[in-house]
């Protein structure tokens, strides 16, 4: 196939029928198209590789591909050429329109795709993508056990979009849906921020340097801030985040999976369970809140009207399809502790939002101060070591260190040390992700046991919310939250520290962290 580059045995794919309900949708045009034609001009997919898309919507096979091709022009960087690659990728779309609530429809599906792969060999496997409603999961589950299209004489793997249950008790009841059609290591429960680059790449900068490790505990490491914030409002997505809120759109998944990254023990072997093992082990170590700690720990917030880079916004509350006087938090900050040998007293902050000032995820981990008796009396900078990773909008990390100023006598001020690396030469996340289900490595997905206790964890918090004494406090679209969130940083560190994009001081003007200052590394 002509432009299709040549890529390494190892990354092979192996063949397969790859279903997908909801292909008219938003997530499959954005991400799954996006990824799989990435996959196929990568030179990743076999011969018998062939996607059957199916939705409401009525479509023909050719109909459907140009709708795709059209949707990619969007969603693509650049857009996509009519050219062979494409149209080599375009022969292995099909189209199937049925709905997902009733079974015939699924027994028609199973027919068109036991004809799809009477025509190439795709090695009896199957693997179904859910890019639909969450309230279809169980049911579409239980339906392609019925119809038989989950009886393969291959593999077969089932790949689900957060959310998953909105809280323990209906992620149980969803679970023992799936698990009634499939096994829990045939279940794929995606995350797409573990996709991401560096956050994948969180355990090689701990586990593969030694500068790193010896250092990782309560022994050198004061705090550890996480910040994923979003400039963007609602949006049309109102009458999903009016039921879940930042607490169970962010933190019950994304935000706690980064927590379970940057504190997990190193496992036995790089092996998929081995590393699963561990992440679990911080979550059954995660302190939980009742009401009273929830108000001393955990602060929520709402975005009321602003300015975002210049351009004025509404509130929340006049947001369309928002509820009057909706309780519904866009923010939140928290104070966590793992009580754990590791990690026994030291502060793992989080915050998120919408409508903040910059689009931005990092973690910022702070090093415990040198004693400073040695510079007490020079003038200068001394403050705190600092390991920065950033995930989003650039990917890397940077070092800031301590160092004399040049031409004086003991003035100290910090330097950074940055590595970063172009986004655009990493995979996109769900393009990564994608290639792992497929070979079978869940290593980058989320267990039932996951799922489970990181559910244990935020109802309690939930449950808070919804007590008329708990505070939801106002903040202006283009503020870093309300002041209650800075004020639960002020004993240690004393402040958030700055993200990439916003507008700070620079490295220079750095004064000690218990001024209250904040830097910006160049």
């Amino acid at each position: 196939m002509s432009g299709v580059e040549n890529q390494t045995s190892a990354r092979q794919l192996p063949p397969h029928v790859f279903v997908l309900f909801g292909a008219t949708g938003d997530l499959a045009h954005r991400k799954l198209f996006p990824a799989m034609y990435q996959l196929h001009r990568k030179g990743l997919v076999p011969d018998g590789f062939s996607v059957v898309g199916t939705a409401r919507t009525k479509y023909t096979n050719e109909g459907f591909r140009d709708e795709v091709f059209q949707s990619m022009q969007s969603f693509v960087k650049g857009g996509i050429p009519n050219d062979d690659v494409w149209r080599s990728f375009a022969e292995r779309i099909h189209y199937v329109p049925g709905n997902v609530d009733k079974v015939e429809d699924f027994r028609n599906l199973h027919d068109y795709i036991s004809q799809v792969e009477e025509e190439r060999d795709h090695g009896g496997n199957r693997m179904f993508y859910l890019a639909m409603a969450p309230r279809f999961f169980g049911e579409t589950a239980l339906f392609l056990k019925e119809s038989g299209l989950a009886d393969t004489k291959g593999w077969r793997r089932l790949i689900i979009e957060k959310p998953f249950g909105h809280n323990h008790e209906s992620a149980a009841a969803l679970n023992e849906q799936l698990r009634s059609a499939f096994e829990e290591e045939e279940i794929y429960r995606i995350d797409h921020y573990l996709g991401k680059e560096m956050v994948q790449n969180i355990e090689v900068i701990r586990f593969a340097n030694s500068m790193f490790e010896p250092l990782w505990d309560n022994r050198s490491i004061a705090s550890v801030q996480i910040t994923s914030s979003e400039t963007v409002g609602v949006e049309d997505r109102a009458s999903y985040y009016e039921k879940a809120g930042v607490l169970r759109d962010m933190i019950q998944n994304h935000m706690l999976q980064m927590v379970m990254m940057t504190a997990m023990e190193p496992p036995s072997r790089l092996r998929t369970e081995a590393i699963r093992d561990e992440k679990v082990k911080v979550l059954r170590s995660l302190r939980r809140y009742d009401i009273e700690e929830v108000k001393k720990n955990v602060v929520r917030g709402q975005y009321r009207a602003g300015e975002i880079n210049g351009q004025a916004v509404p509130g929340y509350l006049e947001e369309k399809g928002v509820a009057p006087g909706s309780k519904t938090e866009t923010f939140m900050a928290a104070r966590l502790f793992i009580d754990n040998f590791r990690w026994a007293g030291v502060p793992f902050y989080i915050r998120t939002g919408k409508r903040m000032p910059v689009k931005s995820t990092e973690i910022v981990v702070q090093f415990r101060n040198m004693p400073k008796h040695l510079f007490f009396n020079q003038d200068g900078n001394l403050g705190p070591n600092l390991l920065v990773i950033r995930i989003n909008p650039v990917e890397g990390m940077y070092m800031q260190l301590n160092v004399k100023r040049p031409g004086t006598d003991n003035v100290v001020v910090p330097i950074a040390m940055e590595f970063s690396q172009p986004s655009d030469k990493s995979p996109e996340a769900y393009e990564r992700l994608l290639h792992d289900a497929m070979i079978g490595d869940s290593t980058f997905f989320t267990r039932w046991d996951e799922v489970s206790l990181a559910w244990k964890f935020v109802d309690p918090i939930a449950e808070a919310f919804a007590d008329s004494s708990t505070p939801l406090h106002e903040y202006a679209s283009g503020e870093w939250g309300p002041q209650a969130a800075t004020d639960l940083v002020q004993g240690e560190p004393g402040i958030w520290w700055p993200v990439y994009g916003e507008k700070v001081p620079s490295v220079e003007s750095l004064l000690m962290c218990e001024k209250a200052q904040a830097v910006e590394v160049k």
